[in-house]
């Protein structure tokens, strides 16, 4: 279930989760090992939704091969401060499934159902953080993921509805502060980075269109605002998410 929190409860969220995270300068091995077998993680997303066929099967098969690799050196010896988890190797046990049913339904040229099935790990490494305390940029790319699918999957039909450009003034003003965020939470190494500034920018500047077409009452404004939010967001999460 798509979450429908105000910016006030989501900022009381992270402060509680900041509250008792990791730091973000230390990461511990494993933190560390995750992020790196996310990256061909989201090149499988991101190719599975673009129907590329045969970069899917690679991004997948080299996911896979990370995260098996991962889970024979920290499967039975999770580090700190995952070694209070009772549910640390069921979940890596887990995703390696969820991994598996994707590649299988990505090599049957069923690339929409393996990218749903795919998503499915961000959910999973998102709670294996949160059970202990550990808090990564990919949290909060994971947060405005949420909010934007909900946004793109309901926001037209909501428009039809009566109350429905109030709704989504609130929906805009949640997603506005998510991507906010997403600048204000990167590390110092993103911070940095000139091409990531550029496509945060780009992010931003998507909500503040729609924000700007919600305000004029535009319907017509609106739902093209809407069809525009994935794609800065889908080429930042390819290369930072």
């Amino acid at each position: 279930m798509r979450s429908k929190s105000t910016p006030a409860v989501l900022a009381a969220a992270f402060a509680a989760l900041a509250a008792w995270a990791v730091p973000a300068g230390a990461a511990d091995a494993f933190t560390d090992a995750v992020q790196a077998a996310y990256v061909p993680y989201r090149a499988a997303l991101y190719k599975t939704n673009a129907r590329a066929q045969a970069d899917s099967e690679q991004a997948i098969a080299d996911t896979r091969a990370q995260w098996r690799a991962l889970s024979e050196r920290y499967g039975a010896r999770p580090p700190v401060p995952y070694d209070r988890d009772s549910e640390f190797a069921a979940t890596l046990t887990k995703v390696d499934e969820v991994l598996a049913r994707g590649e299988a339904q990505i090599k049957a040229r069923e690339l929409a159902k393996g990218h749903q099935t795919l998503e499915e790990v961000r959910d999973l490494l998102g709670e294996l953080r949160r059970r202990s305390g550990v808090v990564v940029f990919s949290d909060h790319m994971n947060a405005y993921h949420e909010e934007m699918e909900h946004l793109v999957d309901e926001g037209p039909a909501q428009l039809a509805r009566p109350g429905g450009m109030m709704s989504l003034a609130g929906q805009a003003a949640v997603l506005d502060y998510l991507a906010r965020r997403l600048k204000h939470e990167a590390p110092a190494e993103l911070a940095r980075n000139a091409e990531f500034a550029g496509l945060v920018e780009a992010v931003q500047a998507s909500v503040a269109q729609l924000r700007a077409a919600v305000a004029r009452q535009d319907e017509a404004a609106v739902r093209e605002a809407i069809g525009k939010v994935k794609s800065p967001y889908s080429r930042l999460f390819v290369k930072f998410g």
